[in-house]
């Protein structure tokens, strides 16, 4: 500790230190002084915490936009419902805005325009996410069910299950599966996204770092740091991914 101070000191005064010395003291500054490393682990659970209520955001929006897209193109030759049209066409025009635009813009536009007067800027950077979230889970999920033999849902409605039920109980378990791996990567991307909260003033990961570095001076750990962090979240969640979809295979052959 007591040589840490003094090259600190050195280094602060411009001295020229060994790079090993200099690597050690910003090393200890941006991790280890006033427990630091607790602000990274914070910054991981408000990371954590932001990508999974973004995800129900995204998969309940997703879900509804890709059953009314479905159900609309399914439609019978001569039987269009006009009510489900208006459905399908304002969920078009979501799923191409949202799709069509930048994320960190429709960050800029929820965090300075529409929720101008609100603090809340974590609240919004979940929303935000969730919804932008919501445009890819639909067509991943419209493009699974869509990929299903359409005996599926005449098989059900034989058996006298409504639409809801039969995509309940036969489409959605099946489209399951083929979408898992579609579903897994928009996971991993939305937990990258959620450093983008930062540019509003969301509260994640990247905030805790430059907070950090704005106390230390020093750019490079903290944020060199933050990153190893995203890459070993992305790598464990990753092989979850991997080994959820070796036992759904397994579970297919017996």
């Amino acid at each position: 500790m007591e040589q840490y101070l003094q090259w600190k000191e050195l280094l602060r005064a411009g001295e020229d230190l060994p790079f090993w010395q200099e690597f050690y003291v910003k090393f200890y500054q941006a991790f280890i002084e006033a427990d630091r490393w607790k602000q990274y682990l914070e910054g991981v659970g408000s990371t954590l915490m932001v990508t999974a209520l973004a995800l129900v955001i995204g998969v309940i929006l997703g879900v509804l936009v890709a059953i009314v897209r479905t159900a609309h193109d399914q439609q019978r030759p001569g039987r269009h419902n006009p009510i489900l049209g208006v459905f399908n066409g304002i969920c078009q025009v979501y799923v191409t805005i949202i799709r069509g635009t930048p994320m960190l813009v429709q960050l800029l536009i929820m965090g300075f325009v529409i929720f101008s007067t609100s603090r809340e800027y974590t609240a919004i950077g979940i929303l935000t996410l969730g919804i932008n979230s919501g445009a890819y889970v639909a067509e991943i999920i419209r493009g699974g069910l869509m990929s299903l033999d359409p005996g599926q849902m005449e098989a059900g409605r034989s058996l006298g299950l409504n639409y809801i039920d039969t995509m309940r109980f036969i489409v959605i378990p099946q489209a399951f599966k083929a979408i898992l791996p579609s579903l897994g990567n928009e996971f991993i991307t939305l937990l990258k996204d959620t450093a983008l909260i930062y540019t509003i003033g969301g509260e994640e990961l990247v905030y805790a770092a430059k907070a950090i570095s704005t106390r230390t001076y020093e750019q490079m750990f903290p944020l060199v740091g933050s990153a190893l962090i995203y890459l070993a979240l992305v790598l464990i969640f990753t092989w979850l991914q991997g080994l959820l979809e070796r036992r759904l295979r397994q579970s297919d052959r017996r």
